[in-house]
């Protein structure tokens, strides 16, 4: 089992179950080193970026999701974002979708 760290729409219910088919169980955590950014993917969705300063905080939660879900998960975000692994606050590593600057 991995986490998946979510900071914007993948923590609302009904879009969990139009993209995975069911509810992700999870529990809130925080990821530090992160900046987040709101309406900055087509002017409606957030983001995050990586800042490395440690007085950034990104609140979120972090899912346990299977090999299939995060597939789901990448065909559901767009190439606006790219999934990294990070360490969250409470030691899980989680992936998270970071700001795509390719």
């Amino acid at each position: 089992m991995e986490y998946l760290f979510s900071y914007g729409t993948l923590q609302d219910p009904q879009v969990q179950k139009s993209v995975f088919g069911h509810l992700l169980n999870g529990k809130t955590d925080a990821v530090t080193g992160f900046q987040k950014m709101e309406n900055a993917v087509y002017g409606r969705y957030p983001i995050v970026a990586h800042t490395g300063n440690p007085k950034h905080k990104v609140k979120g939660m972090a899912y346990e999701v299977s090999a299939v879900d995060l597939k789901k998960a990448d065909r559901y975000e767009t190439e606006a974002y790219k999934r990294e692994l990070f360490t969250l606050e409470s030691g899980a590593k989680a992936w998270i979708y970071v700001e795509n600057s390719n």
